[in-house]
């Protein structure tokens, strides 16, 4: 799985072998059978495997803390830092995260759920919640995508969120008063 990630956040899981990742793994073509069905049996374990440890941890978010929109703003800036520190998990996120498929599950479902939440409590505003949705999303993964390349650097877990609340309905000030809340201290299990 190790090997898999690296390759894959190299050149994007469409594009890697099966040769090329058990050429990372050191170890034999055949011994990937042993494990896997094919290749796309092992993109989906990685993004079960990368969004349950990750997204756990941002699960907690909701146990300490209550305003919906600071849940969602420090679960982004919780997945910033984690691109920053982590790049291969991250442009594996990054390459992966529009499918439609890894946008219904893992931690494409936990950003609808907190969306959600928010919407439900009054505290955050989707007249079209679907295409809200992706707008958020998407604009997440782009700006992941700019923090690993070096194009958003300064505060760029704040500006996520900030951006996320604006495009959900809180405008500044406000929404950067929430964004540069201290984040809640939770344990973050990182695989």
């Amino acid at each position: 799985m190790a090997a898999a990630h690296t390759v894959m956040a190299r050149k994007g899981s469409d594009a890697v072998t099966i040769q090329e990742i058990t050429e990372e793994a050191d170890v034999g073509f055949g011994s990937f059978y042993n494990h896997f069905e094919s290749k796309a049996a092992i993109v989906e374990a990685m993004m079960a495997e990368a969004a349950e440890s990750f997204g756990s941890a941002l699960d907690r978010i909701a146990d300490v803390v209550d305003d919906p929109a600071e849940v969602l703003a420090a679960s982004l800036r919780y997945g910033m830092q984690r691109v920053a520190n982590d790049p291969d998990w991250g442009w594996f996120i990054v390459r992966t995260g529009l499918s439609r498929f890894h946008l219904r599950t893992g931690l494409g479902a936990r950003l609808a759920r907190d969306i959600g939440r928010g919407v439900e409590a009054g505290r955050l505003h989707a007249e079209d919640p679907e295409a809200t949705f992706f707008a958020v999303a998407g604009t997440v993964l782009a700006l992941m995508a700019a923090r690993m390349d070096g194009s958003l650097e300064h505060e760029a877990p704040e500006r996520t969120a900030i951006l996320a609340l604006n495009l959900l309905g809180i405008q500044n000030p406000e929404a950067s008063e929430i964004a540069h809340r201290p984040l809640p201290s939770i344990e973050l299990r990182i695989r």
